[in-house]
This record gives structure tokens, C-alpha cells and sequence, in this order.
């Protein structure tokens, strides 16, 4: 079935204390997104403060438009793939469009690797260490803290390229997974961990089985935290 990757990256500049958690400094703001079509169109959402110049955020209007882009792709059969899209991605972007109630409909019908694999095995793996583990060959061009400073002091076209690899890299794993029926990440130690993966599952199939306790976290995440913004709405 075909697919795309969405992305997003943020235009807040900050921080983060260790240990903190980044919805500390919500509510958090888009700068720019991209979608890649696996094999076919590549996309950046953006918008513009004078012609030729991306503005610091996207409107609500732009933010919008890629929502009813998304959601559209999946009514036409278009399987919906975004990295911690669950959490991250498709809540801002609900936020920055005005319209919660869509992104958690799109979200809910999306598929996320990152939220399967922590309902799986507890774990959190970022999509560099699992790029990295399943020998895909891209890497960032940069961290994603970076990106909000890049995009503030007008490295614009760095980011619009770093977004669109994050997603170029989501379609090539997309095809690993599917490939070989298992993920495999690099962890702190530099060792590979592996968890099998025969089946990418949206996130509502996610949601719905249960889920492995992280034991060996001090203060787990509870599984409810990914998707709790979308409990109260029409989904």
C-alpha cells in the first residue's frame, strides 16, 4: 500500500533543563513541515511574511491546509506515517491549525513506530539511533534542537532540508520494518537492541492492546500520556 512521512519542526527557541519535559514550554508553535509520498511527491508546509521570506510560523490558515492535505491522503487509502507523531507532531499541528479535533482523527488512524515500539517493550528509541541500527543509509543533517535557532536566525532552506530527510528516512524505514519484521535501534551503550515488529499497527490498534510497564524508568511515562489529548474529542 502506499504511503508518506510527515514531519514537523518547531520555531520555539529554548532550553530544556535535564530531565524536563518539553511540554513544559507549551504551548509550542510550527515553523515548518514537510511530506514525503513514498516514491512520488515531497512537500513543504510553510508560510510566508513577505514573498520569498518563510515567516516565523505557519498560519492557522497553512496549518489547516496540510491537515485536510493528511486527511485527505487517508481517505484515499494512503497509509499515514509520522515518528513520535502520536505525542509530538500531530497535537502541535492540531494547535497551530485551530483544530484539535481533526489532528486527533488523522493521528488516531496514523501509523507511529515509536508509540508501538514503547507499548511493546517500554522503551523510547529516536529515529536517528533506529536509522542507525537498521543501516539505513541517511543521517540528520542536524540536531533537532538546532532546528528552532537555525530557522530563527534565517538558515531556512537547512531546515526545510532537515525536515524533509526526517521524513525521507521514516519512508526507508517504513520499507526495513516491513522487510524484516523486526526494529532494531543503537542504544546509549552502543549496542543493538532488537524488538519484533511483524505487523505496523495504527495507533488506535496500539491504544487498544495492552502495553509493557517500563520498569526500568525512575518515573515512567504513562501510555495514556501519548494520546490523552485526543480522549476528549470526536475521534
Amino acid at each position: 500500500m502506499t504511503f508518506l512521512s510527515f514531519d514537523l519542526e518547531l520555531s520555539d527557541v529554548f532550553d530544556l533543563e535535564p530531565g524536563q519535559d518539553l511540554e513544559a514550554h507549551a504551548p509550542l508553535h510550527v515553523s515548518v513541515a514537510a511530506t514525503v509520498v513514498d516514491g512520488g511527491e515531497e512537500r513543504l508546509w510553510y508560510s510566508e511574511d513577505a514573498p520569498g521570506h518563510p515567516a516565523v510560523n505557519l498560519t492557522a490558515e497553512r496549518a489547516h491546509d496540510l491537515l485536510e492535505y493528511l486527511a485527505e491522503s487517508q481517505a484515499s487509502g494512503l497509509q499515514v506515517f509520522a515518528w513520535n507523531g502520536l505525542k509530538f507532531d500531530f497535537k502541535w499541528l492540531g494547535h497551530q491549525a485551530q483544530d484539535l479535533e481533526l489532528a486527533a482523527r488523522i493521528a488516531r488512524k496514523s501509523y507511529d513506530p515509536f508509540f508501538q515500539l514503547f507499548n511493546q517493550r517500554g522503551v523510547f528509541a529516536s529515529l536517528a539511533k533506529v536509522a542507525e541500527g537498521m543501516g539505513i543509509p541517511l543521517r540528520k543533517s542536524m540536531a533537532g534542537a538546532e532546528a528552532p535557532r537555525a530557522w530563527a536566525g534565517g538558515r531556512h532552506r537547512e531546515v526545510m532540508d532537515y525536515v524533509l530527510g526526517d521524513c525521507r528516512m521514516t519512508n526507508l524505514l517504513v520499507h526495513a520494518l516491513r522487510e524484516r519484521g523486526e526494529l532494531r535501534w543503537t542504544t546509549r551503550k552502543g549496542s543493538v537492541a532488537t524488538e519484533r515488529f511483524p505487523l505496523l499497527k495504527t495507533v488506535d490498534l496500539v491504544i487498544a492492546e495492552p502495553g509493557v510497564a517500563p520498569t526500568w524508568m525512575k518515573d515512567p511515562p504513562d501510555k495514556h500520556d501519548f494520546f490523552r489529548w485526543t480522549e476528549t474529542l470526536r475521534v
